[in-house]
This record gives structure tokens, C-alpha cells and sequence, in this order.
């Protein structure tokens, strides 16, 4: 009997997971996995959960929470020689990665998806020693992601973005001067922000990067350079409704490898996650994890 792991977050999604813990665990039961569980308690626990659960032999481990949880989950299991098979429970703010694979946000319905059994590869971005799934951000909404309040988010959601990034507009966006270089190309200048996305789904933007595809081996670079608040809301708007490519303004390629080096320190945010500061390039790993789809 394949057994599975679950790693929820107790506090997502309104205690959600913890609500329906007993269902869940039925459903699991039923499709023919041997299931246990375990609950986070604080930074970077579903991480060393997920490691150990892989070390043990588990043939699932499931993430059950937002994206800062499936971003600990895949840091736990990426790097081992055959990780185990992912699975998604969604019950974050705005669950990207689960939006980007079509995982419905029913926990009944995203727990019958696992149970069916069917997978796709997917790439992995790699930063250093860190993984990321989704999406690594630079600049002003790194920032944005990681001072939003959690408490903040648990009650009003995505709102919580839009509060602390309205907060940002009111107070100005400090422009960074970067280099990039990938193998295809160079480019220096001074961006509100840059994004390396592995899927379409980005901050609730859910076309923010149209040909991304999340395992054709490569990333998607978006940078939107030095622009005015007027400027950056038009881009907003456009973006919102998957139309800001055509603006002259953006820059957005695909490369498999990229450098960023800049003047000042530089905030990364990596599916969410505060990252640090970069000192590190970034390169994908194709195809690396086998995730539960419908």
C-alpha cells in the first residue's frame, strides 16, 4: 500500500485544513493510501517535515495551505534523488501554483484530484540552495508579499496585498538599477520590478505570464522598468486582463538560466517567501517533480 504524508498549515484558510482533517484523511484512506499527518508550527517546519517524510520512503507528501507552505514542502523534498510525488491542498490567500494547475479550492474536490491519480512533470526554479515552484520576484513587490501582515491576510485575503502595496504607492517605489544576463541576452537598467514565473499565475494576476508553461524547461522573465504610479497602475489594469505584454514599456522573454547583479541590495521573494538578498543566479530543473493534476 503507497503511503502519504500530509503537511498542513492548522492556521490556513480559517483553520480549514484542521476543520476537515477527518474528511480528508478519509478520502486518502479510500483511494488507497496509507496516511498520516502533521501539523506546521512555524517558519520553515514543512520544509524539515517534507525532507524527512522523503527520507523515509514516502511515495506522497501532500501540502496542505497556502503557497508559503508548498514553497516549504518543495524545498523539503526537491532535493533528494527521487522525491516523492506532490500533492496540493489549497486553503492560502491567493494559491497561485494550485490556480496555475486548475486545483479546485474546494478541499473535497482538490482532495478527489490526489485520490485519481493522475500527474504531470513540472519544472522547479533553483536559487542557491532554494527552490521555488511558482515564482521569484524582484524589487517592490518582494517587498509588498512579505510585510503584508499574516494575520491580515488570513482575514481579508488578497486585500492584504493591495492594502500594503497601495501603502507602497503612497510612500513612492524606489527604483533598483540591475544587470541581467542570461545565455540569449543582456540588460541593465533601473525596474520597479522583475519576475521569474514558472506558471501564468502570479499574486492573483492569473495572466500575468501568458506563454509560461510549467514544464518546458524554462523561465519567463517579465520586467517592468522605472515607471511613474500612473504609469504602474495603467500596467496593473492591463496586466489584470492579461494585456500588458503589448506595452512597449515591459520586457518579457524565456531563458533557462539567468544573473541578476545589482548596485544596492536587492529583495528577492521567492513563491512568496522572503528570500533574502541575491547572491546567487537562477537556472530551472526540468521536469524534477511529478505533481497531482486534474
Amino acid at each position: 500500500m503507497p503511503r502519504a504524508r500530509l503537511i498542513y498549515n492548522p492556521t490556513a484558510g480559517r483553520e480549514l485544513i484542521k476543520k476537515q482533517l477527518p474528511q480528508i484523511l478519509d478520502v486518502l484512506e479510500q483511494a488507497g493510501y496509507e496516511t498520516s499527518c502533521r501539523a506546521t508550527q512555524g517558519r520553515w517546519h514543512a520544509a524539515k517535515e517534507a525532507a524527512r517524510a522523503a527520507e523515509r520512503g514516502y511515495d506522497v507528501v501532500i501540502a496542505a495551505g497556502g503557497d508559503g507552505t508548498i514553497h516549504e514542502v518543495v524545498n523539503g523534498i526537491a532535493s533528494h534523488q527521487n522525491p516523492p510525488k506532490l500533492g496540493i491542498l489549497p486553503a492560502g490567500t491567493t494559491n497561485d501554483f494550485a490556480r496555475a494547475l486548475g486545483i479546485p479550492r474546494n478541499l473535497s474536490q482538490a482532495c478527489e484530484v490526489i485520490a485519481s491519480g493522475k500527474t504531470m512533470p513540472v519544472d522547479l526554479g533553483r536559487y542557491g540552495e532554494r527552490y521555488f515552484i511558482n515564482v521569484a520576484a524582484v524589487g517592490w513587490l518582494a517587498q509588498v508579499a512579505h510585510e503584508a501582515p499574516s494575520r491580515l491576510k488570513t482575514i481579508v485575503g488578497s486585500l492584504a496585498y493591495y492594502a500594503k502595496a497601495l501603502e507602497k504607492l503612497g510612500s513612492g517605489l524606489k527604483p533598483f538599477s540591475i544587470q541581467i544576463r542570461t545565455s540569449q541576452r543582456e540588460w541593465q537598467g533601473d525596474i520597479s520590478l522583475l519576475l521569474l514565473t514558472n506558471s501564468v499565475s502570479v499574486g492573483g494576476f492569473e495572466k500575468i505570464a501568458p506563454e509560461a508553461c510549467l514544464n518546458d524547461g524554462y523561465l519567463d522573465v517579465l520586467i517592468i522598468p522605472k515607471v511613474t504610479i500612473p504609469e504602474l497602475l495603467q500596467i496593473a489594469a492591463q496586466a489584470y486582463k492579461g494585456e500588458h505584454i503589448s506595452n512597449s514599456r515591459i520586457i518579457y522573454f524565456q531563458t533557462d538560466q539567468v544573473e541578476i547583479k545589482a548596485v544596492d541590495s536587492l529583495p528577492l521573494n521567492l513563491d512568496g517567501e522572503w528570500g533574502g538578498e541575491i547572491t546567487a543566479p537562477f537556472s530551472v530543473m526540468p521536469r524534477h517533480l511529478e505533481v497531482f493534476c486534474p
